[in-house]
């Protein structure tokens, strides 16, 4: 057994409603809203307009920015709109809303059918890169883009640990499809250079990790038992736990010689490069105790909550709360008319039986939150300092930026005070900072330029 992290907690996981239901693929709905920002980074401009006629895996929308991944339509059909609709991450974003022509057509070209290992990586780089993959865990950073690490990795880490209680979308991947998996890890060590290759999962997923190894015989790749604690999932923890590194405050995992990526990932990574099909699906899980029939879905991207909701048998009461994600991590929705995106994970409703929450009240410096936050920061002062708006010693005396918002703090805390709200109110303060320091330099550094060029 690999020794733990710091802190963490063990809350109810609520996996037992779909852990058992197999991967069902839905009938992609009669009208898809798919949203031009499905990533971190610059959003996606449509190359399309309404009236046209597109087919699956085509492109709709891409930039020239960096940092972005390009979107493709999930279905053949036609383009009915193009406007601001209700979107997980925010109120709205512009969106291509397509009518389905039931035919499913795929763009011209697709699927197809590659050797991997004759390919080369600049190949297997723009297969990734234009097959708009991104982090489906749900951080949605762009694949292509971690696969081209500035400084030397060692290391490839797959997160199958899936601790986020109630979602089972990657424990069924790993369970029905880990030869996929497999095939995106060594696609992905070939292009990255390193020699080790170790998949974490929790060790409450014994069927996942048989499936894994069977998988994974005869090659490289190692499968690791990790002990069963939230946060298992994120990058610094099995960085820590998998490399025994740290990720330095403020660092990035290639800072320590790392790269991490989700088995969803790591499985659309296969599609991409072997069949060279864009991610125009994905699987996602849909549960809670106010869910009629929990289930796996694996669901076209735009399809509505409300559609993939009715597919699962509708409300088997009102829920008190509609979540993207999970409990600890997700954000709460206002209506079921957002879309799944490539990082939805999973769809949650929950009834007020378990959202009930209390009142908040002022905090008792009972130090819970402290011993269970995983990034030994102390969650109690930064919530009073983000409290009294008091956000640059959050930022210079409390290490604010080093949360990772896995919502520990906030799930121990007898005074039910919402501290994750409070760091990340603080965060976007400092975010804000950055930002103007940034526009500041650039401003100063064209005056200086436009000086020297007179």
């Amino acid at each position: 057994m690999f020794k733990s992290f710091l802190g963490g907690i063990h809350p109810h996981d609520g996996k037992e409603l779909a852990k058992d239901k197999p991967i069902e693929a839905m009938p992609a709905p009669a009208e898809l809203v798919v949203p031009m920002s499905q990533h971190i980074g610059a959003p996606c401009t449509p190359v399309v307009k309404p009236g046209d006629l597109v087919r699956r895996g085509q492109l709709i929308g891409t930039s020239e920015a960096f940092m972005h991944a390009d979107i493709h339509s999930p279905v053949s059909g036609k383009v009915i709109r193009i406007e601001e609709r209700p979107h997980s991450g925010r109120i709205a974003c512009l969106s291509v809303v397509i009518e389905n022509d039931g035919a499913d057509a795929w763009a011209d070209g697709l699927p197809m059918n590659r050797d991997w290992k004759a390919m080369e990586d600049a190949e297997i780089l723009e297969a990734v890169r234009s097959a708009g993959i991104v982090g489906m865990g749900g951080a949605t950073f762009p694949a292509h883009i971690k696969l081209k690490p500035s400084k030397p990795v060692d290391i490839l880490i797959l997160n199958g640990a899936e601790c986020e209680p109630y979602l089972t979308a990657d424990y069924r991947l790993m369970v029905e499809e880990p030869e996929k998996i497999i095939t995106g890890t060594q696609i992905l060590a070939r292009v990255l250079g390193v020699q080790r290759s170790v998949i974490g999962v929790e060790d409450n997923k014994p069927e996942a990790i048989r499936a894994l190894k069977e998988a994974a015989a005869g090659t490289e790749i190692e499968v690791a038992a990790l002990k069963t604690k939230y946060p298992q999932g994120a990058e610094k923890m099995l960085i820590k736990v998998l490399a025994g590194r740290e990720v330095p405050a403020g660092g990035l995992p290639m800072d320590v010689g790392a790269v991490v990526q989700n088995v969803g990932t790591t499985a659309a990574v296969t599609d991409a490069v072997v069949h060279g099909l864009p991610l125009t699906e994905r699987i996602t899980t849909v549960s809670g105790d106010a869910i009629a029939e929990p289930k796996n879905l694996r669901v076209r991207i735009g399809t509505t909550y409300r559609d993939a909701i009715a597919f699962c048998g509708g409300f088997r009461e009102k829920p008190d709360k509609l979540l993207a994600g999970g409990p600890m991590m997700g954000m709460a929705q206002f209506t079921e008319d957002v879309p799944v995106m490539k990082g939805s994970s999973g769809i949650l409703a929950l009834t007020r039986r378990v959202t009930e929450h209390g009142p908040e009240m002022n905090c008792i410096r009972c130090g819970r939150c402290v011993e269970a936050c995983p990034m030994g920061l102390v969650p109690s002062m930064l919530s009073i300092l983000s409290q009294r708006q008091d956000f640059a010693k959050c930022r210079d005396s409390y290490g604010v930026m080093n949360c990772v918002e896995c919502g520990c703090c906030t799930y121990v805390c007898p005074a039910k005070r919402n501290i994750v709200q409070y760091i990340r109110r603080a965060k976007g303060w400092v975010r804000d900072e950055q930002a103007k320091a940034r526009a500041k330099a650039a401003a100063e550094q064209a005056k200086k330029e436009a000086g020297s060029n007179e």
